[in-house]
Order: C-alpha cells, then structure tokens, then sequence
C-alpha cells in the first residue's frame, strides 16, 4: 500500500533489470586478441633483452646488463598487472627517450673527459696484444708445423701439427693446447671434435682473416705466435717488442728502447715517442683545458667561434627583416595578385635544403655556374674558394632559404592583430611607418621573439647548408686543424670527430659539443627571459 507522501513508483522502471556498463565491461576483461597481441609483444621483448643482456655480459658491460633487464623487468611488470593505465602510455615515449636522447648526452658527456679517438679506441690489455701482436717476425729456421684451418661458430682456429706429431688447437684468442681427440690422416692431424675443417675455396673465401690470425704458443705472448703464409704450414714468429708486466713497459728488443707508461694513455719513450696503438684513459678536464689553451686549437676554435655567431645573428636577423617587410607589403588589401605573389614568395620553403644547397653550389661555380656566366660575364668570380666570398655566399643563400619561414609566421601574426589598434592610431593622426613600429612590430614580437631564439639555435647548429655548400672551406692554412674558413662550431665538431685528413678525436670533439650545449642554452635563457617584457603587450 503506497502512503499518501509517497510519490508512486513504475513498476515497469523497478522490475527492468541494471543495464551493464558495456564500455566499463571492455576495460576490465581484455579481449582475447588484446591478450595475445600484449603476450606476444613482451614475448618478442624480453628475447630481445635476453640477447642484448647476452651480448653485454659477453663484452663485460655487466651495469648495462643489469639495467637492460632491471628495465625490462619493470615493463613486464607494468604491462602484466591491470590497472596503471597512464604508466602503460608512458612506457613507451620514457624508454625511447632514455635510449635516444638521454644516453646519448650521458655518453657524451662521458667521452668529453677521456682520450677517445684514433690510437686511445681499446682497453690497455687489448693494445698490449695488439703491439705485441704488429711486432711479430718469423724465427730463422723455425720448425713447420703441419697446420688446417678450422672453425666453430664463426671463430676460426688453427688445428697443428708439432714436429713432435702432437696436435695442437689454438686461436687469436686461446693459446695452443694439446687436441687430444684429433683425427689423422698419416702423420697429421685433419680434424677435430666440434669443430669443422675447412676446405681449399672456404680458405681462400676467407683468406684475409687466416693471414691476420696470431695463434699464441702459450700463455705468455712473449713466447711468440703461430702464423700461416699458405694455410697449410704453420711457422713460429716471436716479438721485437717484449712486454715487462712488472716494470709495466715495452723493450724493443732489437734496439734496447724501453717504452714506459707514462699515464696518457701510451708507451712512450724518454725521447717523446709513442707506440700506437694506446688505450681509453679519463682525462678528466683535459679537453676543455686544450679548447681555451692550447695555441693550435684555440685560434681556430675562437675564429670559428666569431663566425658561427655572425652566420647566427646575420641569418635570423636579415630573415626576419625581410620576412617581416614582405608580409607587411602583400597584407596590404589593395595589392592585386596577392596569393600568386605569396605562393611565389614561399617557393625555397618548398625545396628541401639538401637540394636547395647543391643547387646554390652549381650556380656559384666559378667557372661555369650560371651567376658568373650570366651576371658577371664569365668571370671567374671564386664564390665558394674565397674566404670572404664564401661566407658571402653562404649569407646570401641561408637569407634565400630562411626569409620563406619568417614571411609565413609574420603573414599570420599580422593577421591577428586587432584592426581597431591600427584604425585608433590612423585616427591619431600616426603615420604608416609610426604604425608598424609603434603598433604593429611589438604586437608581432610578441608571437615571433621565441621563434627567433629557436631560428638563432637552430642556424647555430646549420650542419646541413655548410656541409652541402662549402663542406666549411676554404682550408684555413694558417693551423694544422682540420679546419675551414667557413667552418662553424658543429661542423668543426664533425670534422675533429670523423675528420678524413686531421684523425679521429672523439673526446676533443665531445668536449667542443658540450661547450655548445652550454652557450646555446645560456642564450636561450636569458632571451627568453627578455621577452617576457613582451608578454605585458596583451
């Protein structure tokens, strides 16, 4: 019986039966294919980390091991249990930003304090063998030693003959040992357990490597090596440079010189000279002391320092003033064929600066680019040989290729601002060019100042259009640096790191490109903080 302040209730309302939450349903049972498409990705995953955990432990990098699957680990984790949804969305962007940005800066860093580079690329242990291994000379009258080539997993070995009749098993990394379950064939050994024999056209497939194989007689490399000539007869080689472990240094036994480590990296002798190859040491602060200090590298350095702020300063700047007046002059309404003159204006915007910059080196040739052939008669005006034309040339085609930005940013900003401020200032009575600079140009600064802090560090670091233009030349020729007259800081950071002519130094050049880092990150700051005055314009 319903009461008389009790409103009645539908019995066809309260007898329907809850409607289920089809979408909260779908979130909490995973299909199927859900389920096999995420087991299967952890699956191809965690193989994935086995192996490179595998390959790291093999090479002794046991905290990269450990990180690799500590790493992996914490996926599994993420991705197995329900719930953590917005962990399950980050994963993916964190992990690549650990591998592909912060490693890379971290590795960097690392590399600045050390004497990485050409001769200083491998361990001490390593360059002792490998020195060792350079002074090796076959022993007059040394035995032959009946030998076949053999080889497990890709690692080749040498399975000998002694004049004994012993066989022997050894490789670049094992010293000889005795093959007690080698198979004869008269009185040498052909095979052995585990291992194939190589036939005459295998052997000559991978000859090189056969002919640079040192196979240690024991495990003192003073000893000397087996080396083969034909691949059938082995032969003893022994040492002109004997290693001394307890006096740690190197005797040249053929003239007496005694090669100490002197704590660079190197075995040097008392009159300067070094054996190469030496090993990775830190060097701690070493590199950025030899940027600001030494001679042969800071005038060059400071010279292309100067330079890699005008190209900065001069690009952003001319482009702006160009991109800015073009976009004032086709915003004018009474201009006809306005679309067709921006199209025609943004046209080097549509070609990509690779393209754009080998073309520019065509057309500046001296002898048959077409500015010369055309504008100059046939001069042979040197535009990408002269080290002041060059850098004109260089200015001239980064305008060309950077104003097309600036007019697209300043066509739109113009757009936005407010008619009325310019009516209020015709009405006050302010002439055209008072109008742009009193109203106009603050109002577009306030939407253009950061893009021109990220166009001056973008063209601080303009690797492409040096590099395709002028590959940074002229040479300088007044420094021994791989260095040219217009190099700016990143390609002469590529240069010192894979220079052709100069070697490699990749500690040196780690340590020029963290002192990029540091500048371009100290203008930004304090020109961002400038701009902020701008902010109290809207």
């Amino acid at each position: 019986m319903t009461s008389a302040t009790t409103p009645e209730v539908d019995s066809t309302i309260v007898a329907r039966p809850p409607r289920p939450d089809r979408r909260r349903a779908l979130s909490a049972t995973p299909s199927v294919r859900a389920t096999m498409i995420k087991i299967v990705s952890l699956g191809l995953l965690d193989a994935l980390v086995f192996y490179a955990a595998f390959v790291l432990t093999f090479n002794s990098e046991w905290v990269l091991a450990v990180g690799v699957v500590a790493a992996a680990v914490v996926i599994n984790v993420i991705y197995l249990r329900r719930g953590w949804l917005p962990a399950k969305y980050l994963i993916p962007g964190t992990v690549f930003l650990l591998i592909f940005q912060v490693y890379a800066i971290v590795y960097s860093g690392y590399v600045a304090f050390t004497n990485y580079g050409d001769g200083h690329m491998i361990s001490k242990e390593s360059a002792i063998e490998a020195l060792i291994d350079k002074s090796l000379v076959r022993v007059p009258e040394s035995p032959a030693y009946g030998l076949v080539v053999v080889e497990r997993l890709g690692q080749l070995a040498f399975l000998v003959t002694d004049p004994e009749g012993e066989a022997l098993l050894g490789s670049d990394e094992q010293p000889l040992r005795p093959a007690d379950n080698a198979e004869f064939a008269g009185d040498r050994a052909i095979a052995v357990d585990g291992y194939t024999t190589l036939d005459f056209s295998e052997m000559i497939a991978d000859q090189k490597r056969i002919a640079a194989m040192s196979v240690p007689l024991t495990d003192d490399p003073n000893d000397g090596a087996l080396r083969t000539p034909d691949g059938s007869q082995a032969f003893v080689y022994a040492a002109t440079m004997q290693y001394d472990e307890e006096a740690d240094a190197f005797v040249d036994t053929a003239t007496g010189t005694v090669y100490e480590d002197t704590g660079e990296g190197a075995f040097v002798a008392p009159n300067g000279t070094e054996l190469r190859p030496g090993w990775k040491i830190d060097v701690g602060l070493q590199n950025f002391v030899d940027a600001f200090t030494e001679e042969s590298i800071r005038q060059p350095l400071l010279a292309v320092l100067i330079w890699t702020f005008v190209f900065a300063g001069f690009t952003v700047a001319a482009t702006f003033a160009v991109g800015v007046f073009l976009a004032v002059m086709l915003n004018d309404e009474r201009l006809r064929f306005r679309r067709t003159f921006r199209v025609l204006v943004i046209l080097p915007y549509a070609f990509p600066v690779f393209l754009s910059a080998i073309i520019w080196s065509g057309m500046l040739n001296p002898q048959f680019g077409i500015i010369n052939q055309v504008f100059f008669g046939g001069a042979a005006i040197p535009w990408l040989t002269d080290p002041v034309l060059a850098k004109l040339s260089i200015l001239t085609v980064s305008l060309w290729l950077g104003y097309p930005y600036m007019f697209l940013v300043a066509t739109g900003a113009l757009q936005s601002i407010p008619e009325e401020y310019v009516e209020a200032a015709k009405v006050d009575g302010a002439s055209p060019w008072a109008i742009f600079r009193h109203v106009k140009l603050p109002l577009l600064m306030v939407s253009m100042a950061p893009l021109l802090i990220a166009s001056f560090a973008f063209n601080f670091n303009n690797f492409n259009l040096i590099y395709m233009l002028t590959r940074g030349g002229p040479q300088d020729i007044n420094t021994g640096m791989n260095v040219g007259a217009t190099d700016i800081l990143i390609t002469l950071v590529y240069k010192v790191a894979f220079g052709e002519t100069g070697g490699r130094d990749f500690g040196l050049a780690s340590a020029f490109s963290i002192i990029i880092f540091v500048m371009v990150a100290i203008i930004s700051v304090v020109s961002f903080r400038r701009t902020k005055a701008l902010e109290e314009l809207n």
